[in-house]
């Protein structure tokens, strides 16, 4: 049998390639709205109401939904876990259109 000279790939060591977020969320505007929206939340969860946690700044209608992005009032406080569980529904709401 003759061997193949095209060379295998061993596809378990290529890296992803790396994330790059949307320049939106760097932007003075975008930490403004962010600390409005934990400040009006008096920094506790809007779901669950856990305080002392890390806290997201989660727009209520996505932005990929045609969600305000500076919008105050398109904004909640959530802690991790209600955003993971809050980000995965609206997915998959996406994902059913």
């Amino acid at each position: 049998m003759l061997s193949s000279r095209v060379a295998r790939h061993d596809t378990r060591t290529a890296l992803p390639p790396p994330k790059r977020p949307d320049p939106h969320y760097a932007s003075a505007a975008h930490r403004d709205w962010r600390a409005a929206v934990l400040a009006r939340a008096c920094h506790a969860c809007q779901r669950c109401g856990r305080s002392g946690v890390r806290l997201y700044a989660d727009h209520i209608v996505e932005l990929r939904d045609g969600g305000a992005a500076l919008d105050v009032t398109n904004g909640q406080a959530l802690c991790g876990a209600c955003h993971t569980t809050k980000t995965v529904a609206a997915r998959a709401a996406r994902m059913a259109r």
